[in-house]
């Protein structure tokens, strides 16, 4: 029972406790994480399979057998005594998990913001600034047109294998002291639900794993992919990793950019005036706008009552660990990618004096 006790206020500890983010920057992100992020994704990359569902089918199973224990009803002390037992032992795990995640990954929630790290500034971020950006991005996809692999569009281990050195790149123009490692894109019992929820794909916050929709179309796949990465690189806000994401794309190989224009612009053109969004798409090249055409499908093809409901769950999930935006983080990258200082080849300029 103490140990029960000792593990819940553990727990409540860590989720509470006001760790000042340049302590969690200087211990965890630059100490703890880099130490384990290599090891245990190069041992998770090794498994054919995602080891997540192994996890998670564990979990399902223990509980189960705990709610049979206590509807069978126990030979000695009573059923509520078995009930109070089994609910102990529930409350114990569930601390136990919770600081293996912190441990493992979601500490990285509580770091420095990037936006401290680079050389960012609101000020930037106007409409003509995002006008500007919109147009670069309509040139560049027209201009990517006759180099793309329209015949035979990377699969995943290429693409994995095509982005990784941009990946690393653009990690040490962010200041990195380390590399992360690049995980095996994998499928897993999930994706039936991903498919449903239109969940691109997510990182395995315990075996440093990525899981992927295996119905991603393939100009999808690279920046979907890069996003992922990102995410075991430490950046675990959505909006940071999508920053990160787009730079490794934005600096690939053609297939890459490609994938990370086309992923800009499906953030960008909701949040544009009609008018002004046909201009956009009567510009682009009928190739590009037959590619969003075939995102938005994949999309509505998804169950909204399935969408709703993850979304939900995923905002909830976001504000409990300090992300006040929620889902709306999603959002915020565009910001970050219009408001900080980047070379005419996407190289970001960092902060001169790092916020705190």
């Amino acid at each position: 029972m103490l140990v029960r006790i000792g593990l819940l206020v553990l727990a409540l500890a860590a989720a509470f406790a006001p760790l000042p983010a340049p302590l969690v920057e200087a211990w965890y992100a630059r100490g703890v994480y880099p130490s384990l992020q290599p090891a245990v994704t190069g041992l998770s990359n090794q498994v054919p399979f995602a080891v997540f569902d192994v996890l998670v089918a564990g979990v399902l199973l223990g509980l189960g057998l705990a709610i049979a224990r206590i509807v069978r009803g126990p030979r000695k002390g009573g059923r509520l005594s078995a009930t109070a037992r089994v609910v102990g032992n529930v409350i114990a795990l569930a601390a136990i998990v919770y600081l293996a995640f912190l441990l493992l990954w979601g500490l990285n929630y509580r770091r420095v913001p990037l936006e401290r790290r680079v050389d960012f500034s609101r000020g930037r971020v106007t409409p003509a600034a995002a006008r500007s950006l919109t147009a670069r991005v309509v040139g560049r996809v027209n201009a990517l047109q006759r180099l793309l692999p329209r015949a035979a569009w990377p699969d995943w281990p290429a693409v994995a294998k095509e982005l990784s050195p941009s990946y690393s790149r653009v990690q040490q123009q962010l200041g990195a002291a380390w590399t992360a490692r690049p995980g095996v894109p994998k499928w897993s019992l999930l994706s039936f639900y991903f498919e449903r929820a239109a969940v691109d794909g997510m990182p395995d916050p315990f075996l440093l794993e990525v899981l992927v929709n295996r119905s991603l179309l393939p100009f999808e796949r690279p920046a979907v992919l890069a996003h992922e990465w990102a995410h075991l690189a430490g950046y675990a806000g959505e909006s940071e990793a999508s920053f990160v994401g787009w730079l490794a794309c934005l600096q690939g190989p053609p297939a890459a950019e490609y994938s990370a224009h086309l992923s800009l612009l499906w953030h960008v053109l909701p949040g544009l005036p009609a008018p002004e969004r046909e201009g956009i798409l009567r510009r682009l090249d009928p190739r590009a706008r037959d590619d969003l055409r075939a995102i938005a499908a994949r999309v509505a093809s998804t169950s909204p009552a399935v969408r709703k409901v993850a979304w939900r769950a995923y905002d909830s999930y976001l504000k409990a660990n300090r992300v006040e935006q929620g889902v709306r983080s999603y959002g915020e990258a565009v910001d970050l990618l219009i408001g900080t200082r980047l070379s005419d080849t996407w190289v970001p300029a960092l902060a001169r004096v790092p916020g705190p």
